[in-house]
């Protein structure tokens, strides 16, 4: 049916989302692009993942962090967006992508502690090694939301082993029942790569269970609504 006469209709603009995985690891891209994949929005917004070639293999030391931060810059200054996803659960970089941008940058981790507060007063996070603990307890007390993790727990796994469909699964299982047992009321996996366990362990804990690609879907969509 025609508009009122004299109304101009305007198409709807679609909002493009760029979420970046700072490290090389195209199979963790992969991985990435299809826990976000389902947030698209035809028409209205829509996520494009991309992986930093020049970033390391994985975020795993500080050294690797810091690494990460001026590619993962200089990519999102390339690659104009409405707003941007850091698609690793230590959160390089996010002050510097804003700064360079001045457009919405979403931190997964932020996003997710988010998530699990709003299901839980405790929550707790399976690491993807123990260095990964000091960054992210670095993030929740920036936060102010350091008094809510019940506990963190290591995989120790390298990213091609959490990758694997099958090999991390009995460590998950054991590492999300022991946060439980720890008063977790809802558990955070501590790794973009951790993103194709999401259902399992949904389904074998007894909690929700925040991943983060999604929790940062979710932000970035409200920040560019």
């Amino acid at each position: 049916m025609p508009g009122p006469v004299g109304v101009v209709t305007l198409p709807r603009m679609e909002r493009r989302i760029l979420v970046i995985n700072p490290n090389r690891d195209a199979a963790c891209t992969a991985g990435i692009a299809a826990a976000v994949r389902p947030y698209d929005l035809p028409g209205r917004a829509r996520f494009d993942t991309v992986g930093v070639a020049e970033g390391p293999a994985a975020i795993a030391s500080w050294q690797d962090w810091y690494q990460a931060v001026p590619p993962l810059v200089a990519l999102a200054e390339r690659e104009p967006a409405e707003a941007y996803v850091v698609a690793c659960v230590s959160d390089p970089g996010i002050e510097a992508v804003r700064e360079a941008t001045g457009r919405p940058v979403i931190g997964c981790f932020r996003a997710a502690v988010l998530g699990a507060l709003a299901r839980a007063d405790r929550f707790g996070v399976i690491a993807f090694v123990e260095a990964s603990k000091e960054r992210q307890r670095r993030v929740l007390l920036s936060m102010g939301a350091e008094h809510g993790l019940a506990a963190s727990e290591a995989l120790n796994l390298g990213m091609a082993q959490l990758l694997d469909p099958e090999i991390p699964r009995a460590a998950l299982l054991a590492a999300g029942r022991r946060l439980v047992e720890a008063g977790a009321g809802a558990v955070v996996l501590g790794c973009t790569g951790m993103a194709g366990h999401h259902a399992f362990l949904q389904e074998a804990l007894d909690v929700p269970v925040i991943e983060p690609c999604a929790a940062g879907a979710v932000q970035a969509l409200l920040a560019v609504a």
